[in-house]
C-alpha cells in the first residue's frame, strides 16, 4: 500500500470543500504553505551578505525588493515541495496539520498557489533587481521542488547534503542584487551553509526518524544508528567551521567576524563532540539531547551573518 492509498479517507474529502472554509483561516492556511519559519532562515543569510557586497549599508528599497522576492521565490519552492508531499505528511506527525492534509487548502489551490509565487518572484527580481538574481532564485525553486523533493529525498540517505544546495542560493542572491555579478566571497558562505545544512537538520531527523521510517524516506538517522549519524555530524561540523574562517584570509573580513566565527564555532563544535559522545555511550531515548544542536544550530548561522554585516562598519 502506497503513503497515498493510506492517508485517511478524511484528508481527501476535506480537501474538496477547502474553498468554503472561513476566509481568515483560509489566509492563515496559504501563509502557511510558505513556512515562513524556515524563510525566516533564509532572509538571515541574504540581508548581510548585501551588507557585505556593498561594503555599508546598500540601498534599502533594494533590500526589500529582494526579501520580497526572496520571500515569495523561496515560498512557491515550499508550497510545491506540500503539493508533492501531500500523501507523506498525512502520515507524519510533525507536517499532519499542514493546510493540505487539513484540506484547508486543495492540492489544486496549492499547485496553482506555487506556480504563481514562483513566476511573480522571478518577473520581480528580474525587473526591479537584476536578472542574475533571477535567475539564481528560479534556480533554487527547481532545485529544491526537483532534484531535492522529486529525486532525492525518497530515494537517498544523503538527500539533505544536497537537497541542502537550494538554501545555500540566497547568499548568492544577496551578494548578486548588490553587484550584479558574483565573488569569492558569497561562494565561502554557500559552502558555510552547505556544510551546515546536514548538521542543522540530522539532530532533528534523529529526534523524529519514526516519523520518515513510517512514510519510507530515508533520512540517515531512519537507516544509520545514532554513533553513525552523530559521527558524520561531527565531521560536517569541523569542515563548515573551517570554510567560515576563510572569509578573512580573502580579504573580506576583519577582526570581528573572525573573533565571532571562532566563538561560535568553537561553541557549535563543544555540541557536536558532547552529542556524539552520548551517542556513542547508547543513551536511552530522550537522553540523547539531539535538539540541543539543533537549536544551536539556529542562534550559529544567525549569529555568524550578523557578523558578516556589521564588520565592514568596523574596518
Amino acid at each position: 500500500m502506497t503513503a497515498v492509498e493510506s492517508r485517511p479517507a478524511g484528508v481527501l474529502g476535506a480537501s474538496e470543500s477547502a474553498s468554503h472554509r472561513p476566509f481568515g483561516a483560509r489566509v492563515q492556511a496559504f501563509v502557511a504553505l510558505t513556512k515562513p519559519r524556515i524563510i525566516e532562515l533564509l532572509l538571515i543569510t541574504t540581508v548581510p551578505v548585501m551588507f557585505l557586497a556593498q561594503r555599508g549599508v546598500p540601498d534599502l528599497t533594494l533590500v526589500l525588493l529582494t526579501c520580497v522576492g526572496g520571500y515569495l521565490s523561496a515560498g512557491g519552492a515550499n508550497a510545491l515541495n506540500m503539493y508533492i508531499d501531500r500523501d507523506i505528511d498525512a502520515l507524519m506527525d510533525r507536517t499532519s496539520q499542514r493546510p493540505l492534509v487539513t484540506g484547508m487548502v486543495s492540492p489544486r489551490e496549492c499547485l496553482a498557489f506555487g506556480v504563481g509565487l514562483a513566476v511573480v518572484s522571478t518577473l520581480l527580481f528580474g525587473f526591479t533587481v537584476n536578472w542574475l538574481s533571477a535567475w539564481l532564485s528560479l534556480g533554487a525553486l527547481l532545485f529544491y521542488v526537483v532534484v531535492y523533493t522529486m529525486l532525492l529525498k525518497r530515494r537517498t540517505s544523503q538527500n539533505i547534503v544536497w537537497g541542502g544546495i537550494a538554501g545555500c542560493m540566497p547568499v548568492l542572491i544577496g551578494w548578486s542584487a548588490v553587484t550584479d555579478s558574483l565573488s569569492w566571497a558569497p561562494v565561502v558562505l554557500f559552502l558555510v551553509i552547505f556544510f551546515w545544512t546536514p548538521p542543522h537538520y540530522w539532530p532533528l531527523s534523529m529526534k523524529v526518524k519514526d516519523d520518515y521510517a513510517r512514510v519510507g524516506v530515508p533520512m540517515l538517522p531512519v537507516i544509520a544508528s545514532n554513533k553513525v549519524v552523530a559521527r558524520q555530524i561531527v565531521i560536517y561540523s569541523w569542515v563548515m567551521v573551517a570554510v567560515s574562517l576563510l572569509l578573512t584570509p580573502l580579504g573580506y573580513t576583519g577582526w570581528f567576524y573572525t573573533l565571532v566565527a571562532l566563538a561560535a564555532g568553537g561553541w557549535w563544535l563543544w555540541e557536536a563532540h558532547a552529542l556524539q559522545h552520548r551517542a556513542k555511550a547508547e543513551v536511552t531515548a530522550g537522553k540523547l539531547k539531539e535538539m540541543r544542536l539543533f537549536h544551536w544550530s539556529i542562534t550559529y548561522v544567525s549569529l555568524l551573518f550578523v557578523a558578516v554585516a556589521v564588520d565592514p562598519f568596523l574596518r
